[in-house]
């Protein structure tokens, strides 16, 4: 099967949608089917492949880590010029949500091809979280898809392409909905994109379920996002050993943007107290920020910068640590750093009660959104690993966390959405 995957970014810039989309093309290649991935090209340097196809692409971040691919005629053309060089395509999967997601389902509506799309993105929630009038961006959000999505405004005008009937939608999702109808807000942005999808996926429960309450489909398949077989192997077949000796060690890792609330978690380790170790991994707008604001408050705890590392080596990092803290609310779809630390025996701070139900055990569950609370829960974690009566995860969520066993459930939703164009 030749899958071809569209993003938002480039698969080697930072971001836990991008880790995945990486492990996901790996291990559907060493299963044997053949991956294409399209995104922007990178405006750093980036390790290359042959499975990527780089469209023309603006960077649109001062560090130039992430960039934009305008969706239109010229992109058309460009895309199905490069695409007309490989293998005859089976499916598209679409796991994106602004550019990326209309290019994708622009491409599929183009070539007749049945498209899964993964849902990565709490839309609304970020774009509050991000953009300083979010209900016009929003507004302006379902407007641009109206026009650009196949069966749209420019597909009614005549642009190059085919409207795709409602043989192509996923089971019972609402035909019609978008920019036309009802508010115009992230649910109803999610819902064009699901109405010229076959199958929709999710990456959690929580966000399945979310997903089908708000009418984006009837039925949406929860697919987790999964952590490399060959690392996990290698931690669990290591020998036990002790605990490293030494103050309790948090690590927070992820995009520093307002969304995933590293400042808040600063301000928290500082007004906690704690004498700990704290490792701050990833990059991202707000480094600078969060380096002003612990060189100006000397915390007890020692917090040490470590910027992006390789993700073998992030995932051995996360598995030395006595805790991962999780500190973004509404916004994640997942929450992957807490399953890959749980799939490693190491617990959470979790501040979004979603993850934490998901997750069930091994967390330490902070009450509210304020940085007291959090604080709290942070003391709270580290009496217990001083104690030596730290949480501890659910061991099969190991099992159930490997990619091999993903990529098996994502080629079943794959095959089920290719027999439903037969």
């Amino acid at each position: 099967m030749h899958v071809v995957m569209f993003a938002d970014q480039h698969l080697e810039s930072l971001g836990g949608a991008q880790v995945s989309m990486r492990l996901q093309k790996r291990f559907l290649e060493r299963a044997g089917h053949v991956v294409t991935v399209v995104a922007p090209r990178p405006h750093r340097e980036s390790a290359g492949d042959a499975a990527y196809l780089d469209l023309p692409s603006i960077a649109i971040t001062p560090d130039r880590e992430y960039a934009l691919t305008w969706p239109g005629v010229r992109t058309d053309r460009f895309l199905d010029a490069e695409m007309g060089a490989r293998l005859r395509v089976d499916v598209v999967h679409v796991q994106a949500d602004f550019w990326g997601a209309f290019i994708g389902h622009r491409y599929a509506a183009r070539h007749g091809l049945p498209v899964v799309h993964t849902m990565h993105n709490r839309v609304d929630v970020g774009i509050e979280a991000t953009a300083p009038f979010p209900r016009l961006v929003l507004r302006a959000l379902n407007a641009w898809a109206g026009r650009v999505l196949p069966g749209g405004a420019a597909a009614r005008a005549g642009v190059r392409g085919r409207a795709v009937d409602s043989g192509t939608s996923p089971r019972g999702a609402r035909e019609g909905t978008g920019s036309s109808r009802g508010p115009a807000d992230g649910w109803a942005f999610l819902r064009q994109l699901a109405r010229l999808s076959r199958a929709v996926t999710a990456p959690s429960s929580h966000f399945a379920r979310r997903l089908e309450a708000h009418g984006v489909a009837e039925v949406v398949d929860v697919i987790w996002n999964g952590i490399d077989d060959d690392v996990l192997d290698a931690a669990l077949s290591a020998e036990a050993s002790e605990r490293r000796p030494g103050r309790p060690r948090f690590i927070w890792l992820g995009r520093m943007s307002p969304e995933k609330r590293l400042l808040p978690f600063l301000e928290a380790v500082i007004a906690s107290g704690i004498e700990a170790e704290v490792e701050i991994v990833g990059g991202g707008a707000q480094l600078r920020a969060a380096r002003r604001l612990v060189e100006r408050s000397s915390p007890a705890a020692s917090i040490i910068f470590a910027g992006r590392l390789p993700y073998t080596e992030t995932l051995r990092r996360l598995a030395d640590a006595d805790a991962v803290v999780q500190t973004s609310i509404g916004f994640e779809t997942q929450g992957m750093t807490v399953f890959e630390a749980a799939s490693l025996g190491t617990p959470a701070v979790v501040s979004d009660p979603d993850i934490a139900a998901e997750l069930g055990s091994g967390v330490w569950a902070v009450a509210d959104a304020t940085v007291p609370a959090l604080a709290e829960a942070l003391r709270s974690a580290a009496a217990d690993i001083v104690a030596g009566t730290p949480a501890v995860p659910d061991p099969s969520i190991a099992e159930r966390f490997r990619q091999s066993s993903r990529t098996a459930a994502m080629v079943d939703v794959y095959a089920r959405a290719v027999a439903a164009g037969r």
